[in-house]
């Protein structure tokens, strides 16, 4: 089962700074994203959305390589494979790309919408699912970033774990922390 993870910023580029960060430790294997958004609300108040996963294009190469394959097969039954292959290629790109911008995956637009219009202006909100995390080392990264948990599915000790991470005031391995 994945997680939410909803993170608020002071700045409108905080967030991607650590989205970098997090795809960082994605490569070393210490988080699995299966979804991220990041949220930016402008000095005018208007709230920007940005998809981690760019749907159309998934949707348009696996349209190509679906449409392909089937326009090939058809495409013996009429002694020209080499025209079925580019016209279903084509056409299966075509509606692969429609689907993929159609399909909603990871976390609900709608929420992402509702709550990016409850930040501050000026500042950004970073939305993540994740599936499996290596909490200690992960959260050891992030010492020095600052920002407020806004909301969560994680456990309320795992919660306020993050949110000392967030805020500066995790003490190191075996030391007390500060009040």
């Amino acid at each position: 089962m994945s997680d939410l993870i909803v993170v608020g910023f002071d700045t409108p580029d905080e967030a991607d700074k650590v989205l970098v960060k997090l795809n960082g430790l994605k490569k070393e294997y210490l988080i699995d994203l299966e979804d991220a958004v990041i949220v930016v609300r402008d000095t005018a108040g208007k709230v920007h959305l940005k998809q981690s996963m760019n749907l159309t294009a998934i949707g348009a190469s696996s349209g190509l390589l679906s449409g392909a394959l089937w326009g090939g097969l058809v495409g013996l039954l009429f002694l020209n494979p080499l025209a079925g292959f580019a016209i279903g290629g084509a056409v299966g790109a075509g509606a692969g790309a429609l689907s993929g911008s159609l399909a909603d995956y990871g976390i609900d637009d709608n929420f992402i919408k509702s709550l990016g219009d409850t930040i501050p202006n000026n500042s950004s909100a970073l939305f993540i699912l994740v599936r499996k995390v290596q909490p200690e080392k992960v959260l050891a990264e992030f010492q020095g970033v600052r920002g407020r948990v806004l909301k969560t599915s994680l456990s309320p000790e795992q919660e306020r774990k993050l949110q000392e991470a967030l805020s500066g005031t995790v003490a190191p391995t075996g030391a007390p922390t500060a009040s």
